[in-house]
C-alpha cells in the first residue's frame, strides 16, 4: 500500500471534507491570480551535501550565506557599554522625571520602590575607529573593530522578563512552541554541510559571581517544523554531542550494520503510515553516524596556528569558554554549517553591576574582536553575518541601594543596543538615537521583528514569504500580528 493511501485512511471524514474544500478553493484562487503557478519547473538542485532548502529560495541574491549569532542572555546594560550619556553624571541620585518614565511598565522588582534614583555609568567612553563610535572602556578589544560594526541603539521589545523576551527575539513569539531563527534558516535555505548539522548551538560558561537564568531547548528548537531543523548543542565536557562515542564493544562496522537494519525497519514504518517524521529520523541517524568522525575533527584545534589562537585570547584553548566557542563557530561555518549560535549567560545585573559586568565583558570582548578579524583575514566575513545582543536593556535608574561605586539596574525593554557585522552590513554605522536617559527612543526605532527581518533579508529571504501553515495561520519568524521591515540604514 502506498504511504499516501495509508495516511488518508487514517483521516476522519470531517477532517477530509474540511481540508479538501479549503485546498480546492486555494488552488482555484491561486490559478486565477497567478496563471503560471502550475507550469512545470526545473528540479531543485540539491547541495553537494546536507539537505536542500525549499524550492525558490533564496528569494533574491543573498549577501550572507551563514549566520553567527552571539546572544548575551540576561540583557547587557546599554548605558554602561554602548549608549553614551554624559549628561547623566550631573544627575547622580536625582529622581528620574515622571515625564521620562511616562507611566511605562515596570517589573515587580522595582515597582514598589519609593524612588527611581538615576545611576550614571561609572565607566569612561572613548571615540574609536574612523567612524568615531563611542565605546565603553569595558570593551577595549571590540572597540578596535568598530569600523566593521553597525551599532543599533534603538532596539525595543514588549517583553519585560527574561524567558519570554529571549523566546520572543529568538523564535518570534513570547509563547513557547515556535521555531527558532536557526531552524527557520535550516528549513528555508537547507544545509551545505555533508557531515555536520545545519544549525549548531553552544552555551559557554560565564564569570559573573551569581547564578544565571535557565536556558531552554526551545530557544534553538524546531517548533512545528520538521525536527531535523532543530539546533544541535555542542557540549564542553564529555562527548561534544551526547552518545556520539560508540559504547564499549561496538565498533564502526557494528554501528553501520545496526543502522542499516534500523533504516529498513523505519522505511517499513514509513510505507505503512506515511509519517514524514520517520524520514527525518532516518536522516538524523545517518547524520549522527557521520558526526562520529566530523565532530572530533572539528573540536581538535591543534592545527590552528598560534597567530589565530592569539586573536581570541588566552582562554581559547579552554573548552567551554566563550573564546573557545567563538573559534569553533568559525570552524563550523568554514565547514558549511548554516547557523551557529552562542548563548552566553548571566548579564542580568540587578545589583553589584560594577563587580559582575566587567567579568562578563572580559569573557566575550577579545573573542568578539578575534572572530571578526579571523573571519576577515580568511575572506569569510564577506559571506558571514555576525549578530551580537540580548533580549532587552537595563534601566537608567538604580534597583536597590545606589552608591557612587556600586549600583544595579532593572529590566528595560523600551530601548537597548545590538550590533551586526559582516556580509551586507555598513560598517562604522551608529543607527538610531535615544533620549538623554537612554530610556526612550527619539529617532529610528527598531523592533525585534525588524532585527529578524534584517537577518533574513541578508540571507536572501523575504520574511513575508518564508511561511509554514500551522494552527490555521501562515506562520512566520516575524509573526503574524504586526509588520516588520529590514533596517535599511545599516545595509550596504
Amino acid at each position: 500500500m502506498q504511504p499516501v493511501q495509508s495516511f488518508l485512511q487514517h483521516q476522519t471524514r470531517r477532517a477530509f471534507f474540511k481540508n479538501s474544500g479549503l485546498a480546492a478553493g486555494r488552488i482555484a484562487l491561486a490559478s486565477l491570480m497567478c496563471p503560471d503557478l502550475f507550469q512545470a519547473r526545473a528540479a531543485t538542485v540539491r547541495p553537494a551535501g546536507g539537505h536542500p532548502g525549499l524550492p525558490g529560495l533564496p528569494h533574491f541574491a543573498p549577501k550572507a550565506r551563514r549566520l553567527i549569532y552571539l546572544f548575551m542572555n540576561g540583557a547587557p546594560s546599554q548605558i554602561d557599554l554602548w549608549d553614551y550619556k554624559p549628561k547623566l553624571a550631573e544627575l547622580f541620585d536625582a529622581d528620574l522625571p515622571d515625564s521620562i518614565r511616562n507611566g511605562q511598565r515596570l517589573t515587580t522588582m522595582t515597582s514598589g520602590q519609593k524612588r527611581f534614583p538615576i545611576a550614571p555609568s561609572i565607566y569612561k567612553f572613548t571615540s574609536h575607529g574612523q567612524c568615531g563610535t563611542m565605546v565603553s572602556e569595558l570593551l577595549p578589544h571590540t572597540a578596535q573593530v568598530v569600523d566593521d560594526l553597525a551599532v543599533i541603539r534603538t532596539v525595543y521589545t514588549e517583553a519585560i522578563n527574561h524567558d519570554p523576551a529571549s523566546t520572543y527575539i529568538l523564535t518570534g513569539n513570547q509563547i513557547p512552541g515556535k521555531p527558532s531563527i536557526g531552524a527557520w534558516l535550516s528549513y528555508g535555505l537547507g544545509s551545505e554541510a555533508e557531515n555536520l548539522p545545519a544549525f549548531v548551538v553552544m552555551t559557554p560558561r560565564w564569570s559573573a559571581k551569581r547564578d544565571a537564568q535557565a536556558l531552554y531547548q526551545r530557544l534553538w528548537g524546531a517548533g512545528f517544523l520538521p525536527s531535523q531543523h532543530q539546533g544541535v548543542a555542542l557540549r564542553a565536557k564529555g562527548d561534544p554531542v551526547l552518545y556520539i562515542t560508540n559504547p564499549s564493544g561496538v565498533d564502526a562496522s557494528a554501528r553501520r550494520t545496526m543502522l542499516d537494519g534500523l533504516a529498513k525497519l523505519n522505511r517499513a514504518g514509513f510505507e505503512r503510515s506515511g509519517d514524514p517524521e520517520i524520514q527525518t529520523r532516518i536522516a538524523q541517524y545517518e547524520m549522527a553516524f557521520r558526526m562520529q568522525t566530523s565532530i572530533p575533527e572539528l573540536t581538535d584545534i591543534s592545527t590552528e596556528p598560534k597567530s589565530v589562537l592569539d586573536l581570541y585570547g588566552p582562554e581559547v584553548t579552554q573548552p567551554g569558554t566563550f573564546a573557545a566557542s567563538a573559534l569553533l563557530a568559525r570552524r563550523l561555518i568554514e565547514r558549511g554549517v548554516r547557523v551557529v549560535q552562542l548563548l552566553h549567560r548571566e548579564w542580568d545585573h540587578h545589583g553589584d553591576l560594577p563587580r559582575d559586568l566587567p567579568l562578563q565583558c572580559r569573557d566575550v570582548d577579545q573573542a568578539c574582536k578575534g572572530l571578526i578579524l579571523d573571519l576577515k583575514q580568511r575572506g569569510l566575513l564577506d559571506e558571514t553575518l555576525v549578530v551580537w545582543g540580548g533580549e532587552f536593556g537595563r534601566t537608567v535608574y538604580c534597583q536597590g541601594e545606589l552608591r557612587r561605586d556600586n549600583y544595579g539596574r532593572d529590566h528595560h525593554p523600551r530601548c537597548y543596543t545590538m550590533w551586526m557585522a559582516g556580509a551586507g552590513i555598513k560598517g562604522g554605522t551608529v543607527y538610531g538615537e535615544t533620549d538623554d536617559f537612554s530610556y526612550n527612543i527619539v529617532r529610528d526605532p527598531v523592533h525585534i521583528r525588524d532585527i529578524n527581518a534584517t537577518i533574513l533579508n541578508l540571507m536572501g529571504v523575504d520574511h513575508n514569504r518564508l511561511t509554514y501553515g500551522f494552527q490555521g495561520l501562515d506562520q512566520k519568524l516575524t509573526g503574524t500580528e504586526a509588520p516588520a521591515n529590514p533596517v535599511k540604514g545599516i545595509l550596504v
